[in-house]
């Protein structure tokens, strides 16, 4: 901040205070150094506001920053890049009430801007379906049994990749404790505890319960399992110890760019391929809700975008008048 500050005509006195706060995070506070430099930069992004506005550092009111906050903005800052900034004024301004300069800090109850939530990344269906479809046939048959039934439960079901690992073949008391889930293939259920301990029960389609069929017969070919968890796992490695997530990830990986698509797909890819697939087919939110588990149905409200950017593109390619001309 030292030179730095002159260039926005502080007065000597906020100048100081800056360099007193400064010096107070790097020596007792003992942040990192590139810490410290970020800090500056805040401050030096607050000294310029506070010069423009013609106010001294510490008569800097609520409505001096939420205007400043509204000019960043404005100017193309992003909600992150705000926050980041207003934690670094907030940060700034406590300490001067610590010190007993201020009575209030302006900056408490000022928050950026919300960032708009990216939407999540589906497939199409057509891809969706070929990655389901797909066989491998150069690949061992009990590999490509087991991979081919784990795509039709999180396309099928919609399960996240927790969920799909911690099934088990069958329930038990050690299952339920251990917040493990279960298939009956009987009742046509896959049974999971999701996020917060909540458990559901999600209905397989024909082709998952058909593949979940062919793996639960080529299975005891496995080897046993090294622990009585191992045994009761629904899907196991090559040497039988349950399969972890990032083997998911990569298997799912591999079998996508395999069968042709042209970007790699993750487990959570085909959670958001179900929930968008069911939507355009269904339209019924609330039974989407259910089917992922989710507590909130705002959470479950982002596939609505997604499903009207399916729309949006079905009339772009199809309705006469959708097609705008290009200018003579």
């Amino acid at each position: 901040m030292t030179g730095s500050s002159s260039d926005f005509a502080l007065t000597e006195d906020d100048a100081a205070l800056v360099e007193r706060y400064l010096e107070h995070v790097r020596v007792e506070k003992r942040l990192a150094a590139r810490t410290v430099t970020l800090y500056s930069l805040d401050l030096e992004k607050l000294a310029a506001c506070a010069v423009q506005a013609g106010v001294r550092l510490a008569d800097v009111r609520n409505h001096h920053v939420r205007r400043w906050v509204a000019q960043m903005h404005g100017g193309g800052r992003s909600g992150r890049g705000i926050a980041l900034i207003l934690s670094g004024w907030r940060g700034f301004y406590t300490w001067l009430g610590r010190e007993g300069l201020i009575t209030a800090n302006p900056v408490q109850d000022v928050r950026a801007p919300r960032q708009p939530r990216p939407l999540p990344k589906a497939l199409g269906v057509d891809d969706a379906v070929q990655l389901a479809e797909h066989q491998q046939s150069e690949d061992d048959p009990l590999l490509e049994a087991r991979d081919a039934a784990m795509v039709e439960l999180l396309y099928g079901c919609g399960l996240r990749v927790g969920e799909l690992v911690a099934l088990d073949v069958v329930p038990s008391p050690e299952a339920e404790r251990a917040g493990r889930g279960w298939v009956d293939l009987e009742a046509g259920e896959a049974h999971v505890q999701g996020k917060g301990s909540k458990r559901r029960a999600v209905p397989l389609g024909g082709a998952a319960e058909a593949a979940l069929r062919r793996w639960l017969a080529l299975r005891p070919s496995v080897p046993a399992g090294a622990n009585e968890d191992a045994a009761r796992a629904l899907f196991t490695g090559r040497h039988g110890t349950r399969l972890t997530a990032a083997s998911v990830w990569q298997r799912l990986k591999r079998r996508s760019l395999l069968a042709g698509l042209a970007t790699p797909v993750h487990p959570h890819m085909l959670r958001h391929s179900f929930a968008s697939h069911l939507l355009q087919s269904s339209g019924d939110l609330r039974a989407v809700q259910e089917l992922l588990g989710h507590a909130n149905i705002g959470t479950t409200q982002v596939y609505t975008r997604l499903d009207f950017q399916h729309l949006a593109k079905a009339y772009d390619a199809a309705h006469p008048r959708a097609r705008r001309k290009s200018p003579p």
